[in-house]
């Protein structure tokens, strides 16, 4: 730790998406101040979160922090040559292994992370998972960082994160695709383009704050409508009838599969 009982956080890619959306979070909660964060960049120093330190130098970054997150491209990682000398790494980088993470940068304190995109909203679902090495206090922190991103859970195993790359990690990419079918069939029949847009975005996002505010099972939404026997419920039918569950279940072993070969080839 730093000076006093103050958490020095490191995040590594900082001027990324998603490293600058937990570097936002971690800050607006009061996880880490701005003088105990450290960022790097790689070509152009970015003008955010100017009280903080900004570095080019990723071992420098290493140096001055407790915690260093791992937000770089999973196919740029082999290159980062960084020692963090027994110190916490956090990777939020999709399929590279704990044993990849601890070998590389030499520490046995490494946390495997899967933040998605809804972090920028503190929306985000993070899964992790983390070696033997890693101890309670070490826990806290992981915990801290990503509860300030949205929600966060411990899972048992990294098989569990590799299938969780797939269903949390792709974020909003899902509700999306789903959302970008619904805009087009709208339009096919001839509605206004921003009237379908405006209809589809609103539909998912008061789907997605009933179901947080309810906190229920989807399941029981579903049946809800399915008993109820009006529109809804034909065109749930028509759609299951159509292998909707069997594309949601190709698609997630499609990104499973994935991020259990990215891992091996690290």
């Amino acid at each position: 730790m730093g000076s006093g009982s103050a958490l020095r956080i490191g995040i590594i890619g900082g001027s990324g998406w998603l490293g600058g959306a937990i570097a936002a979070a971690a800050l607006d909660s009061g996880t880490v101040l701005s003088q105990d964060l450290s960022l790097s960049y790689r070509s152009e120093c970015p003008h955010i979160f100017p009280d903080a330190f900004w570095t080019s130098d990723n071992q420098a970054l290493a140096d001055r922090s407790d915690v260093i997150i791992l937000s770089v491209r999973p196919a740029d990682w082999p290159t980062l040559n960084v020692n963090l000398k027994g110190k916490l790494a956090i990777s939020v980088m999709a399929g590279i292994r704990l044993s990849g993470l601890c070998d590389t940068h030499q520490t046995q304190r490494a946390v495997r992370a899967l933040p998605n995109a809804s972090a920028e909203v503190r929306k985000s679902y993070t899964p992790w998972t983390a070696t033997t090495g890693v101890n309670e206090a070490d826990r806290t922190v992981v915990r801290n960082i990503f509860d300030a991103c949205g929600v966060q859970d411990e899972v048992r195993t990294e098989a569990e994160i590799d299938y969780l790359a797939g269903l949390t990690g792709s974020g909003p990419a899902f509700s999306a695709l789903l959302a970008e079918s619904m805009m087009t069939d709208a339009i096919a029949r001839g509605f206004d383009r921003l009237v379908a847009r405006r209809a589809v975005n609103t539909l998912l996002i008061g789907t997605g704050r009933l179901l947080e505010k309810r906190n229920g099972c989807p399941t029981e939404t579903v049946q809800t409508f399915l008993d109820y026997r009006g529109t809804t419920a034909a065109a749930i039918e028509a759609m299951t009838d159509a292998g909707f569950g069997t594309i949601v279940r190709r698609g997630l072993s499609a990104a499973f599969e994935k991020s259990v070969r990215m891992g091996d080839a690290s």
